[in-house]
């Protein structure tokens, strides 16, 4: 090589370096000053325009920038996740001071505010500074929090989290800063293109030594209400316990009051929702399978949510039809309205308070409840139980007190002024409360006397029983022997294996409460595992159940013949010294009930799961009803009396109500003694005693409904009608609209053929009329085949005093009550 192609090369090299370091360099100039890509905070000399820049989380989490929300061509400033392909905007800056154009600048101005510019370098919305100073610095955090920081200090000066929008992020207080005056609330969009804040709005109030509480209100009025902290949660939501989710904690103390959560993973995202749509407070989580938020707890929940709709001095019972009944020692202000379901007076009391002689005066505790409402409550965080007590006798206008944390065994005081409203009832849940009653109201003279008398007479049953049981202990013995050596003649019908006791107290770790599934009429139920490992549940009946050795084997017999896949099965029996016990298949899903009405199961059931569940529950009513050895009328089939498997297997249990018919051709019959759960009950049933075949038809239909919409039939309420599920079902159906019937959630999963058969066949089971009601044979050839379905007549959801008399019920003959109560498995 020449030396001056080696200059020419070398020249030709540096100026191709050159080249490389200007292209690098202005790269390098444009990701720094070209408005702040992939960072999380800006300075006073930088800025965040509309189109071209965004801050971004260190984590990567969150982004702030501008947005249009649905349809609208207004520009908001907002923070939203970053990557959740849904757009979900978790706080907006100018909620109701739009953006026309992409002219919008966020930026430091010289005073050291956070301001936004619209058209015209007007200032749209800006920040209010704890301090004047120059020398600040915007940053977003990995929490999805803004804030404002002094740059001498490193202290916020301002942040997004003490002024939330719609949307409660983990780690942001909800609730009162008493220093400064500051409220933190959710306020829901006006609507999904509308950012401003509507009509509803949920947030921590109190007043002035009362006790603090959590309201959901809609134009200013109460709406729903959670019933205040009482040390583990608040007392009107059941819902709230440790979970593998999120944590949460509820501060009150002299500084402040709020309410916070943290995630217990940073693999979950889960927020708090105000939905001004669904008019619901949500717990949202994100599916990233499903590329979907699912809300897994939303209130209000049921009827009984609603704020005071039973009225003063009343408890809302959702498992009562009606579900409002006045507190005892009250009486509806007007026997009229309440008993046309007006509940808005409320109840008064029967007979007036001795307030002058305080010593008359007397309280009645009430367990299991939403506490009402605090507006009129006075707050004692050091006074025990007693003293509190004490307060509330020596005040004439205090008519309840409990404590205000029920943690290790109580402590603090809160009492009640006035009437009380909005109290609900939980079956497993809430609070007790102590509530002021007169002394003639309690009785307190007459339990005295009754006690006493009492005593002496029991003395006496007892020195007496004492007697006659040593007498008749050894005939008993001698003739419990007798049967059971006379069992061998009566195996053949049996059919069972028997166990001894031993077997079963070494399977159930002597009957110990850790393996306690549950309680019923007829005693406890435990789990249990033999030998060979299978998994059994006991049924362990008490003394007290009723039942004697004559009829506990004939019931055994009679069970033991109803084989059926859709039937849950006995597996065997122990009749040994005083016990008698019956032994069932496990059923490790627990019941229906738990999974179509709890928001965080339900998923797991999607439309092939529940159509598997109804067609199989049809099976298995058809085999009671045709197939069996015996024609049995269940009357209670509702939820909670189907039990799934480990493959979600429906299997029918608790026959304890059930209807044996004598007649080879009989299929009915009536009773003076009406039994059975209202809201699954035929109307022909419920008001006049008259069952058959068709009453089960006419739950199965309920259950359907159910099954499909995730919905209670009793205690639903549509906010446009006084409906209930049938009614509300009827009118869909009606108005051509019946897919808004379904849960929403089957709506990725469902064969909406099969969706629209099962509601009809839903509305057929429940015509008001039996003969009208298909048989459940029929029932099982519409939901497997494709045969023209007749449209259906009027449901029967009224309870009216009227009955035709059809085919079903003409042959009414004798029946046979059988107590077979199997297990609910939980």
């Amino acid at each position: 090589m020449q030396p001056e192609e080696s200059v020419a090369n070398v020249e030709k090299l540096n100026s191709m370096g050159d080249l490389c370091f200007v292209v690098f360099s202005t790269s390098l100039l444009f990701l720094l000053f070209t408005g702040s890509f992939a960072v999380d905070s800006i300075s006073p000399s930088q800025s965040i325009s509309d189109n071209d820049s965004a801050l971004v989380s260190s984590d990567g989490t969150f982004m702030l920038g501008f947005f249009s929300p649905g349809n609208s061509k207004h520009r908001y400033l907002g923070i939203w996740y970053k990557n959740i392909p849904v757009r979900t905007v978790v706080w907006v800056a100018n909620r109701c001071n739009p953006i026309d154009d992409s002219s919008g600048v966020l930026m430091i101005n010289s005073t050291g505010y956070l301001v936004l510019l619209g058209q015209n370098k007007s200032v749209v919305w800006w920040t209010s500074l704890a301090k004047y100073t120059q020398s600040v610095m915007v940053q977003l955090l990995d929490s999805g929090n803004l804030v404002v920081r002094d740059l001498t200090d490193g202290k916020s000066l301002w942040q997004s989290f003490d002024y939330p929008s719609d949307t409660l992020l983990p780690e942001m207080k909800m609730g009162w800063d008493f220093r400064t005056g500051l409220k933190r609330g959710l306020s829901a969009w006006n609507n999904s293109e509308d950012p401003c804040p509507g009509e509803f709005t949920y947030g921590i109030e109190m007043e002035p030594h009362a006790y603090p509480e959590a309201y959901f209100r809609k134009g200013g009025l109460k709406f729903y209400r959670s019933g205040p902290w009482n040390g583990l949660r608040f007392s009107g939501a059941p819902e709230l316990r440790p979970n593998p989710i999120y944590s949460f904690y509820f501060v009150y103390n002299d500084d402040e009051v709020y309410y916070m959560y943290k995630l217990q993973s940073k693999s979950v995202i889960s927020i708090m929702v105000l939905n001004g749509t669904t008019s619901t407070r949500d717990r949202l989580t994100w599916i990233g399978a499903e590329q979907t938020w699912r809300a897994y707890a939303s209130v209000p929940r049921d009827f009984c949510d609603q704020y005071n709709l039973c009225g003063a001095n009343a408890n809302c019972i959702i498992s009562n039809n009606p579900v409002c009944e006045c507190l005892q020692g009250f009486m509806p202000k007007s026997p009229e309205k309440w008993n046309s379901t007006d509940w808005s007076l409320g109840c008064m009391r029967k007979k007036p308070l001795s307030c002058q002689e305080s010593d008359k005066d007397g309280f009645v505790k009430f367990n299991n409840l939403k506490l009402p409402d605090t507006t009129h409550s006075w707050l004692n965080k050091s006074m025990n139980i007693k003293e509190c007590r004490a307060k509330c006798l020596n005040n004439c206008s205090c008519m309840a007190y409990t404590s205000s944390d029920i943690r290790a065994g109580g402590s603090g005081c809160a009492i009640w002024f006035g009437d009380l409203l909005d109290i609900r009832k939980f079956p497993d849940a809430g609070q007790g409360l102590y509530i002021r009653m007169s002394a003639s109201e309690i009785g307190m003279t007459g339990i005295i006397v009754a006690v006493v008398i009492g005593a002496v007479f029991s003395g006496m049953l007892l020195v007496g029983y004492y007697v006659y049981r040593c007498r008749t202990k050894l005939k008993e013995t001698e003739k419990r022997e007798e049967n059971l050596k006379n069992e061998g003649a009566e195996k053949e019908d049996l059919e069972l294996p028997l166990f001894n006791i031993s077997t079963i107290a070494s399977a159930t770790d002597n009957f110990s409460d850790d393996m306690k599934l549950g309680e019923g009429g007829f005693g406890p139920v435990y789990r249990g595992t033999l030998e060979g490992g299978q998994e059994i549940a006991v049924k362990r009946l008490s003394s007290s159940s009723g039942q004697g050795f004559d009829e506990f084997m004939n019931e055994i017999i009679m069970i033991a013949k109803l084989q059926h896949r859709n039937l849950v099965k006995i597996l065997g029996c122990c009749v040994q010294e005083e016990e008698k016990m019956l032994m069932y298949e496990y059923m490790p899903n627990g019941s229906l009930d738990n999974f179509i009405f709890d928001q965080t199961r339900a998923v797991l059931l999607d439309w092939p799961k529940r159509f598997h569940i109804i067609c199989g529950i049809a099976r298995g009513l058809l085999y009671l009803h045709q197939d069996s050895r015996l024609r049995i009328i269940h009357r209670d089939l509702k939820a909670s009396n189907v039990l799934l498997d480990d493959e979600m297997n429906p299997k029918i249990s608790d026959f304890g109500l059930a209807r044996i018919l004598t007649g080879g051709d009989q299929t009915g019959g009536n009773t003076k003694r009406v039994v059975g759960t209202y809201g699954y009950m035929a109307p022909e049933y419920a008001a006049d005693g008259v069952f058959s075949v068709k009453s089960d038809v006419f739950s199965f239909g309920v259950l359907v409904l159910e099954i499909l919409s995730r919905r209670r039939n009793k205690g639903f309420y549509h906010p446009d009608t006084s409906h209930n599920l049938i009614g509300n079902a009827w009118r869909s159906w009606n108005e051509g609209r019946p897919l808004e019937l379904i849960d929403s959630w089957l709506e990725s999963s469902c064969n909406l053929s099969e969706v629209l058969r099962c509601i009809q066949v839903g509305l057929l089971c429940l015509q008001h009329h039996p003969e009208d009601r298909p048989s459940m044979a029929s029932v099982v050839i519409m939901l497997g085949s494709d045969i023209a379905l007749a449209q259906p007549k009027q449901p029967g959801f009224f309870l009216e005093k009227e009955h035709k008399a059809g085919p079903d019920i003409g042959n009414e003959s004798s029946t046979n009550e059988i107590s077979i109560s199997l297990l609910q498995a939980r």
